[in-house]
């Protein structure tokens, strides 16, 4: 039987692929409240006439940091058990591989790279992420993610 995937068992899982999550439907409504969040008004993103007249998608797609920003919700049941406190901490590499279509599912495959202990009970790890488009070969997104995790119990500002 294989251990659980915790705090306290992140260094045995360095190099192995955590999980995969449920797929997630990238529709106009949320394209929308994304370009007015960020102040921008791109149409290939907003206006379904213009993009299918301008772009080759046929449509609209996702903007590329809207699919980058939902890998904090696409990844967060494949957090390991057992952390108080979790950081972005940056990312070492970013691709956007393929656009987004309006309607299109997505999920995120992630895999643990490394795992460096900072203090008894914090961790810096890196995972590797890939946003898959259902039904296409190639994925949306390709990201080195960092972060920050700290155990039940450890007060964050000791970190």
């Amino acid at each position: 039987m294989t251990q659980p995937y915790t705090i306290d068992t992140i260094d045995s899982f360095v190099g192995q692929e955590i999980g995969i999550s449920d797929w997630f439907t990238v529709d106009q409504g949320r394209i929308d409240m994304f370009a007015a969040a960020h102040y921008d008004p791109d149409p290939q993103h907003i206006d379904a006439d213009w993009a299918a007249a301008n772009t080759p998608y046929g449509g609209t797609i996702g903007f590329g940091f809207q699919t980058l920003s939902m890998l904090s919700h696409l990844t967060m049941k494949l957090r390991p058990s057992g952390v108080g406190f979790a950081l972005n901490y940056g990312f070492d590499r970013i691709r956007f591989v393929e656009p987004v279509r309006v309607g299109v599912r997505i999920r995120a495959r992630q895999s643990l790279t490394s795992a460096q202990t900072r203090a008894p009970g914090v961790h810096v790890i890196t995972t590797h992420n890939i946003v898959e488009i259902e039904g296409n070969d190639r994925p949306a997104l390709v990201a080195d993610w960092l972060g920050l995790l700290a155990a039940e119990g450890v007060d964050p500002a000791t970190i």
